[in-house]
């Protein structure tokens, strides 16, 4: 896994209820814009959740943008500055967070333009990339997966956020299909990025920060374990 991955490894599908609960919780701005943030280490199933999320609303009348933050990556000169088996510089330099908050985040804040690019990285060519300006019609909702999304330069972002929580263990094994990387989380070859992940849960609780953490063990059975009241 030298490089994350957009995910959609997975064939789980995510339960009604969970989604009319999540849903609920999404605020509603007819004038304005709302961010979502589905976050995880990777494995999580948060591409699946995210998408399953974004349909979920669209049948509900609501207008979505669904956005991916691994298409805003660094290129890999920067990935790997600290070296490639750095947990610190997988946490702290796989994405682009300034591009993401330019062409993304701002645009989508509650009073924002609207107006937002898709991506940021040419992935194959490892090459900056700017595709065309896009505009969100007024009260679209935001909703964007990644990991790394309750970091302190985006901790006060979402509107709503949602923690997918998945051991590492369980996260591994489905990496090990995805990816054919190692399917035990303590192996060397997995330290960069498990340790980086654990790097991040330690210094940003994202657990705390969430507004609603899912349990996503269980991919056909994903349950909602803490909502916290909205800030």
């Amino acid at each position: 896994m030298g490089v994350p991955h957009r995910g959609g490894w997975d064939t789980g599908r995510v339960r009604d209820d969970v989604l009319d609960e999540i849903s609920a919780l999404v605020p509603s701005r007819p004038d304005g814009f709302v961010r979502v943030g589905v976050d995880g280490v990777d494995g999580s199933g948060k591409t699946t959740f995210a998408d399953a999320l974004a349909d979920h609303l669209r049948r509900n009348a609501r207008e979505v943008v669904r956005i991916r933050a691994d298409d805003f990556l660094n290129p890999r000169a920067i990935r790997h500055r600290r070296g490639r088996d750095s947990p610190e510089g997988f946490f702290h330099d796989s994405y682009d967070v300034a591009r993401l908050r330019l062409d993304v985040l701002d645009p989508f804040s509650p009073r924002g333009s609207g107006r937002y690019r898709e991506s940021a990285l040419d992935l194959v060519a490892d090459l900056p990339h700017d595709p065309p300006w896009r505009q969100a019609e007024a009260g679209s909702v935001l909703v964007i997966d990644g990991m790394f999304l309750h970091r302190e330069e985006l901790a006060g972002t979402w509107d709503l956020s949602i923690l997918l929580d998945v051991p590492f263990t369980e996260a591994a094994r489905r990496m090990s299909v995805r990816d054919g990387t190692h399917p035990d989380p303590e192996h060397p070859s997995m330290r960069r990025y498990v340790e980086g992940q654990r790097l991040y849960f330690r210094t940003c609780d994202p657990r705390a920060r969430a507004d609603v953490v899912v349990d996503n063990t269980d991919v056909d059975d994903p349950r909602v374990v803490t909502r916290q009241p909205r800030r």
